[in-house]
């Protein structure tokens, strides 16, 4: 497997994106790595050169740059030769960390859409407490309003994601939801349950709802982009703060909190 990666997207580039890379290459020695950058700058950080091509680059897409006018103008881009890569069959994957809407631009423009898929959503694996596995959430934000069709292929490829890329068997699919009961929700999310039970090819388990998704209601959880992006950026604000409480609560308890914590050290270290 080839994936070519932009290394000059997202924050802290090309430091965090390269150093990542050396990781994922130690994990996975059969993947090939294309980066595309600056090639002086990538090379500080690259370890080894084995399984390691890069393409330079001095044009690169910003967080301040409008998604589709970058895409289209900025031909030179790293994220935008990313994805040409993979539109020749030079990759078969891309990764960016840059712009989110200039990448949902770039699979949609350059590489293109899945036959059949309408609406792109953006996905992510979270973690579900007490288990050492996660659920698969979309969309999380590429649309701000969806129709009940676009959460009906949601499921689809959240199912699809589950059972072939993370091995579960017989995923279970949720509809995230104000109440568990079939007659909870707005049109669209009433229409979607109905879709969704009515496909066959999928584990559809009902409506589900946000309090129970990290206990593991489901293993792909459908909804809305702006719902989806609320409840990503909740769970992310609830983290920090526990974080911070918990850090906080350790120091105020001086010598014997620290002395605790150090007996706790591993217990704690995902902190």
């Amino acid at each position: 497997m080839k994936i070519a990666v932009d290394a000059m997207g997202g924050d802290n580039a090309p430091e965090a994106i390269v150093t990542g890379v050396m990781t994922a290459k130690n994990d996975f020695p059969e993947i090939e790595f294309q980066l595309y950058g600056k090639e002086d700058e990538i090379k500080k950080y690259v370890t080894d050169q084995n399984n390691i091509t890069i393409i330079h680059t001095d044009e690169k897409v910003t967080s301040e740059d409008e998604p589709v006018r970058a895409i289209r103008r900025k031909k030179q881009a790293s994220m935008v030769l990313a994805a040409q890569a993979v539109k020749k069959g030079e990759a078969d994957a891309c990764f960016s960390a840059g712009n989110t809407g200039a990448l949902l631009a770039a699979g949609l423009f350059i590489v293109g859409r899945i036959k059949g898929i309408e609406r792109p959503g953006l996905m992510s694996t979270l973690p579900i407490i007490g288990e050492n596995r996660g659920f698969d959430m979309l969309d999380l934000g590429a649309n701000a309003e969806n129709k009940a069709e676009h959460l009906l292929k949601y499921g689809i490829l959240g199912s699809f994601y589950a059972r072939n890329v993370r091995n579960v068997e017989n995923p279970t699919v949720g509809l995230l939801n104000n109440g568990t009961e079939a007659s909870k929700g707005s049109e669209v999310t009433k229409k979607a349950f109905e879709l969704l039970s009515e496909e066959s090819n999928i584990n559809f388990v009902g409506n589900i709802e946000s309090r129970d998704i990290l206990n593991g209601a489901a293993d792909v959880v459908v909804t809305d982009g702006f719902t989806g992006n609320a409840v990503l950026k909740s769970i992310e604000g609830t983290a920090l703060n526990i974080t911070q409480l918990l850090k906080e609560s350790i120091l105020d308890e001086g010598i014997k909190g620290k002395m605790g914590a150090l007996l706790l050290k591993n217990a704690l270290s995902g902190f």
